[in-house]
């Protein structure tokens, strides 16, 4: 028995050093793939290495018996796989937030839904030790509010419910009080037995933590999303940790460690490149995705430019830079954006990109559309370096990006986004604007770059402009 503990032990090291290494993978688009696929082999290997592992030993007539429950195990397995198959094939890339946050949604509720059955026991069969209860409540408290939290992320992202429909008068302070009164019954479950009353404050103490999971939530504008889900991201990794300390399963802790650490170190970079803080986003501050936007003065006169002079503003430069945003992503475009890449490179056309942090919704989300286009990865710059080479670029083509190109982010102090690191894209020498309509972006703000001397809008779906665009390119 020992030498096969032995064996299961070494399975479940084999998966957490799989987990490290892909996770490190992971940190260049060149590696990802091959980072996922490492990440997957080592979950397998714990799965399997937990299957086989011996069951609890419960006394029945004098007998050992062992109860694995191989029967719910692989029918809950078969049913989460093929719904994730699913879910994975068929999701589209405008899309892919929404899955982020339904999965991380998922991971909080297996938490609660494991800690709830922990909590079962100490109520009705046996109680357990104080510092296992609160390890449990633990769990269940985080779980709670990285499900509800996440669900309700998703219905924002997925435009089924809007802002001004969740948040209530000094909602900040209803938190506050929500979270204390939370915390209030957990430390009450921790000095009851298990009685028929702590029983009953369970309950209450489970409804409140999923009643703040959505309050957290509900403040946080749209334009704060990709900090919003890797928040969560941690919670869940955090809920996943606190669980193993419940199973005493190290791999479980080592998994939910590193997803907690790397969703932290996330969204602090998140805030950085907003130069906000992470309070500062909590408590809401802009980005409701349902705000009114600031009209444009009578005075402002918007530049439109044909595709045909597109074309050959793009075909006879030196140096075009690309900034993506969720357009492009909406509309599908960056195989065609890639095309067009392609048809000025062979004309000794230099093309980079600008990815700015926070554009899309949800963390890399540009980075993520580029890499499923082929563009190659030394193409892509990061803020700093796009901000530096822009200068000296001869055309800038924005597509579908809104937010992160605004200058009143240094130049109005009164602006909701006023301080924001974005892309200074009107010091380049021409700029394209390409968007369906003058509708403010996620922020829900006008954007003053839309009237700028240096900026033509070219207006249309990206993908159907992108391709008109490689015509009159093919046909010089």
């Amino acid at each position: 028995m020992a030498a096969f503990e032995f064996f299961i032990n070494i399975a479940f090291l084999l998966g957490a050093v799989a987990f490290v290494w892909g996770l490190r993978l992971l940190s260049s688009p060149d590696t990802a793939r091959r980072g996922n696929i490492l990440a997957g082999i080592g979950m397998v290997v714990a799965i399997i290495a937990a299957l086989i592992a011996p069951g609890d030993m419960i006394l029945a007539d004098e007998k050992a018996q062992v109860f694995n429950n191989y029967g719910w195990i692989f029918g809950g397995m078969a049913i989460g796989g093929v719904a994730g198959l699913v879910s994975a094939r068929r999701v589209k890339m405008t899309a892919m937030p929404q899955m982020v946050s339904i999965f991380n949604g998922l991971g909080g509720a297996c938490a609660v839904v494991l800690a709830l059955a922990e909590l079962f026991t100490h109520y009705q069969v046996e109680a357990v030790s104080s510092s296992q209860l609160g390890i449990v409540l633990l769990a269940l408290l985080i779980g709670g509010i990285s499900f509800t939290g996440s669900m309700l992320a998703f219905a924002k992202l997925q435009g089924l419910v809007w802002d001004e429909t969740l948040i209530l008068p000094k909602h900040n302070i209803v938190n506050m009080v929500l979270l204390a009164g939370t915390l209030i019954v957990g430390v009450i479950l921790l000095t009851m037995g298990n009685t028929g009353t702590g029983f009953t404050l369970m309950i209450v103490f489970t409804i409140l933590t999923l009643i703040y999971g959505v309050s957290f939530v509900a403040p946080i504008g749209g334009a704060d999303m990709p900090v919003v889900i890797s928040l969560l991201n941690s919670l869940t990794g955090l809920s996943a940790a606190v669980t193993g300390l419940v199973y005493n399963s190290n791999f479980m802790l080592v998994g939910g460690i590193l997803v907690g650490a790397a969703g932290t170190i996330l969204t602090v970079l998140m805030c950085d490149a907003m130069n906000r803080s992470l309070l500062n986003v909590l408590i809401g501050g802009f980005g409701g995705g349902g705000g009114a936007a600031a009209g444009a003065s009578g005075d402002q006169v918007v530049k439109e430019v044909s595709v045909n002079d597109a074309a050959i503003q793009l075909f006879y430069s030196n140096s075009v830079m690309f900034v993506p945003g969720y357009g492009l992503a909406v509309a599908q475009a960056q195989k065609v954006c890639k095309e067009v890449d392609d048809l000025l490179e062979k004309n000794g056309v230099e093309v980079k990109y600008a990815i700015h942090p926070v554009a899309g919704r949800m963390p890399g989300h540009m980075n993520v559309l580029l890499a499923e286009a082929d563009v190659p990865y030394p193409k892509l710059l990061d803020l700093e370096d796009a901000n530096s080479a822009l200068p000296n670029t001869d055309v800038v083509v924005i597509v579908g990006a809104n937010d992160v190109v605004n200058p009143a982010a240094e130049d109005d102090p009164g602006s909701p986004i006023y301080g924001m690191p974005v892309l200074q894209v009107w010091k380049a020498k021409n700029v394209i604007t390409m968007k369906r309509s003058m509708r403010p972006g996620y922020a829900g703000i006008q954007n003053p770059l839309f009237f700028h001397e240096r900026n033509h809008m070219l207006f249309g779906d990206a993908k159907d402009t992108l391709s008109k665009l490689v015509t009159e390119i093919k046909n010089m």
